[in-house]
């Protein structure tokens, strides 16, 4: 029995060292106040403090104990914890900063491609609006020039048609050739048509023969080709030579009677052909 009682004591006081020696180190852990440290961390709390000694046995404890170990971790599980929510907050930050900035340079995009288009629509409107003022500052030389000159016909197209002494009808050449004449000026403008009627005879006579048969020509003229009267300008020259002719025939008499006509133009059919309509997209345009 009293061998037992030898054996066994010093065996419970192997095994209750190790305890001590815990609870020991861990009241000195527990008593021992805490380093004095930046608090500038992510999370805005305490740094992890190292561990102290761990007793007896130091960091490797075959005895420790479940709420040891959980001591030991729950802090650095909590930590950990927290830097995750941390990262998480950081990188959705991160991520709203970026689409708002997205956002940010295509709208920014959308207004200089907005304004590059006004631009090229003004460039535009620019070039038609030049291009009018051209086309009216040559219209306007075009109306000066014609207005300058409006009363300056010139000779078109000459016939002349003879008559037999005596007589005023139309022969079928003669009507031929007027029918030529009033096709050329059907539509037109800024034209006048000068008859003059010679006959021969002398005096009263054959001025009043000469506008017989110049008479005639004007009503073929007026009633078959409704050629205004207003264009027409008749006149009985009687037994005078037409201009042009020479001394030698000045002296001769006409026979029968003839009648000169002479189609004479002004600009104004120029002008007319010059006045270009204002096309679809010039009247188009937005004022």
């Amino acid at each position: 029995m009293k061998n037992r009682i030898l054996v066994t004591m010093p065996l419970a006081a192997v095994l209750a060292f190790p305890a001590f020696a815990q609870t020991s180190s861990t009241d000195t852990q527990t008593s021992t106040p805490a380093t004095t440290q930046s608090t500038d961390t992510g999370t805005g709390k305490q740094p992890l403090q190292p561990p102290a000694r761990e007793g007896f046995w130091g960091r490797v404890n075959p005895f420790a104990r479940k709420t040891y170990v959980r001591r030991q971790t729950d802090p650095i599980r909590d930590r950990v914890n927290e830097l995750d929510d941390l990262t998480a907050n950081n990188s959705k930050a991160i991520k709203d900063t970026d689409s708002r900035a997205q956002a940010g340079i295509k709208l920014a995009s959308d207004k200089a491609n907005e304004a590059d288009q006004h631009a090229v629509d003004a460039g535009n409107k620019a070039t038609v609006a030049q291009q009018t003022a051209q086309q009216a500052t040559s219209r306007i030389q075009t109306v000066e020039t014609v207005v300058g000159n409006i009363d300056q016909y010139k000779a078109s197209n000459q016939t002349e048609i003879r008559f037999k002494p005596g007589q005023t009808v139309l022969s079928k050449n003669a009507k031929d050739a007027l029918d030529e004449m009033a096709n050329t000026v059907k539509g037109q403008r800024g034209y006048i048509i000068e008859v003059e009627g010679f006959s021969s005879g002398k005096g009263q006579i054959a001025i009043q023969n000469s506008q017989k048969t110049a008479e005639s020509v004007v009503r073929y003229m007026v009633l078959n080709h409704e050629i205004p009267v207003y264009r027409i300008y008749l006149v009985g020259m009687g037994n005078t030579p037409a201009p042009g002719t020479d001394a030698d025939a000045k002296t001769k008499h006409i026979s029968g009677g003839r009648v000169e006509i002479s189609l004479l133009k002004n600009d104004l059919e120029q002008l007319a052909s010059s006045a270009s309509p204002v096309t679809a997209d010039q009247q188009q345009q937005p004022k």
